[in-house]
């Protein structure tokens, strides 16, 4: 067995899994996870929230800045998109479960005071954090999940994951052992960043609608 010198070396948020209970017993265990390195520079775990039995869960890549500052996922600006594209597609936001493939916010960051800047997390971060999504899943069980963007997809559906060949599409694959139905759509913090936000929008929302569909 290999030795290493800290839990966040052995990259797996395995050991940091409670035996039992159900979502608030993986909160409070993920708010002392150590299972990679990213923890060491982010504020606070930032795990899913929403209703234990919601017929959909969105994943997303990671926490940014506003979700680390405030220990909840999707309250910056791209989740108030989200919320409103979710609404317009006929979902409410209120009865979704939404959580990010990564748990803690990674970032650069020039000076001590200066805007952190999102980096995306790597698959070997990716992949120690997967327990944690593997157990909300588990205990959610949702009739459909919505993928939000390459890195939630590459998280979930493998490496060769390209949100551009599938989204607007009900794909079914087993993730983390379970049967899933999965639409994947952008990540709304790319509409944000788009030269032509109105249409990129439009597109979110037209994915959204198919996911709406999927649960009627």
């Amino acid at each position: 067995m290999v030795r290493t010198s800290a839990p966040e070396d052995a990259y797996t948020a395995e050991p940091f899994l409670p035996e039992r209970g159900g979502l608030p017993a993986l909160r409070k265990a993920a708010a002392e996870c150590r299972g990679c390195p990213l923890h060491r520079d982010a504020t606070q775990t930032v795990f899913g929230a929403g209703d234990t039995d919601a017929r959909v869960m969105l994943v997303g890549e990671q926490p940014g800045d506003q979700e680390d500052r405030q220990g909840k996922p999707f309250v910056g600006p791209a989740g108030k998109l989200l919320d409103r594209a979710l609404e317009e597609a006929g979902i409410d936001p209120s009865e979704a479960y939404v959580t990010n493939a990564v748990k803690h916010f990674k970032f650069t960051q020039a000076e001590p005071r200066k805007r952190r800047i999102h980096k995306a997390p790597n698959l070997r971060e990716m992949t120690a954090c997967g327990p944690w999504l593997a157990a909300e899943l588990t205990v959610v069980e949702p009739e459909l999940i919505v993928v939000l963007g390459a890195t939630a997809g590459k998280a979930l559906l493998g490496s060769s994951f390209r949100v551009t060949q599938v989204r607007g599409t009900v794909l079914e694959e087993e993730i983390h052992g379970r049967p899933e139905r999965l639409v994947p759509t952008v990540h709304p913090s790319s509409v944000l960043r788009s030269d032509d936000r109105e249409a990129a929008y439009r597109g979110l929302v037209s994915d959204l609608r198919v996911a709406a569909d999927a649960l009627s």
